[in-house]
């Protein structure tokens, strides 16, 4: 931007072209701003939507209108694209625009302000002039529309840096994250089938080993351990023993997935448990009596 054609002694006009020159060192992935050539006081822009709001991935453009006194008085802020929040083609109110001057700091600068005006975008109007209170899935949509295109305004040269900013901006600002819809409930059919993969499969850590019978699906295999205690007397000779008697038997199963102690009562088994051990006792006695007898000198056949 040429300097020589403009009035250098001007404090708003030296003001601006240094703000011009800073914008150009270090420019932002956030916004962009330029004056038209043809009036420095008047400044076209681009924001991008703040993220991880309904204007993430939006590109918004403005126009800024600087007071002769700049910056001893605010700019004027004006939204052109749809945005839900701003009105179009409308002065806004806001702390840092000439709706209020009295907020207004000489050392901010366009830069202060647009980024100031990026934090606007997701609070609440609270019935401020120029603001909207669109829903957020209307200004989602609106988000990606601004995307589409630039907005048509004004002069071909004003038109001119519109498309050129909106490119940058492209360049720089992501499209939104597609929303996620919410989760659909499982149809009967998906149920049943992972019904059916579950009783096909091993579950728990089960092991089928071949050549196995594999137990019904209903049945649970439960050991009984017993322990019997026997004492057999034989004269001078006693004898005292434990025998561990384990009896494997199936039960109905239970959920799989709860670890359940399986107490059953089961009287006859403990009657053949009783019965074993008797008979066992009598035969380690009648087998001890016979050796002792013979040891002794006696004969059993004749008693």
């Amino acid at each position: 931007m040429a300097e020589g054609k403009y009035n250098m002694k001007n404090p708003a006009v030296k003001r601006i072209l240094q703000e011009v020159k800073e914008m150009q060192a270090n420019p932002s992935d956030d916004f962009m701003s330029l004056p038209l050539e043809e009036n420095i006081f008047e400044w076209q822009f681009a924001i991008k939507g703040p993220p991880d709001t309904e204007f993430e991935g939006g590109i918004y453009h403005g126009r800024i209108q600087l007071p002769a006194d700049y910056p001893f008085q605010p700019p004027a802020f004006m939204l052109l694209s749809p945005n839900g929040r701003f009105e179009t083609q409308t002065k806004i109110c806001l702390s840092i625009s000439s709706h209020h001057p009295e907020h207004w700091q000489p050392s901010w600068s366009v830069r202060t302000a647009l980024v100031a005006l990026i934090a606007f975008m997701p609070t609440n109007p609270d019935g401020a002039l120029g603001s909207l209170d669109y829903k957020k899935e209307q200004r989602r949509e609106l988000a990606i529309k601004s995307r589409e295109a630039a907005p048509k305004y004004g002069t071909p040269e004003r038109q001119k840096i519109i498309d050129e900013i909106h490119e940058y901006m492209l360049s720089k600002v992501l499209p939104a994250p597609p929303q996620h819809s919410p989760q659909q409930p499982a149809s009967e059919e998906d149920l049943s089938n992972k019904d059916g993969e579950a009783q096909s499969s091993p579950q728990n850590g089960d092991v089928i080993h071949e050549g196995h019978p594999i137990p019904e699906a209903d049945d649970r295999i439960v050991e009984d351990a017993r322990e019997v205690h026997v004492n057999a007397n034989a004269g001078p000779l006693r004898v005292s023993f434990n025998a561990g008697v384990t009896v494997t038997r199936r039960v109905p199963a239970t959920d799989s997935n709860t670890e359940t102690a399986v107490t059953v009562a089961t009287p006859a088994s403990d009657r053949l448990f009783t019965l074993a051990a008797i008979g066992l006792a009598v035969a380690i006695a009648y087998l001890l009596l016979k050796k002792f007898l013979k040891s002794s000198g006696h004969d059993i056949g004749s008693m």
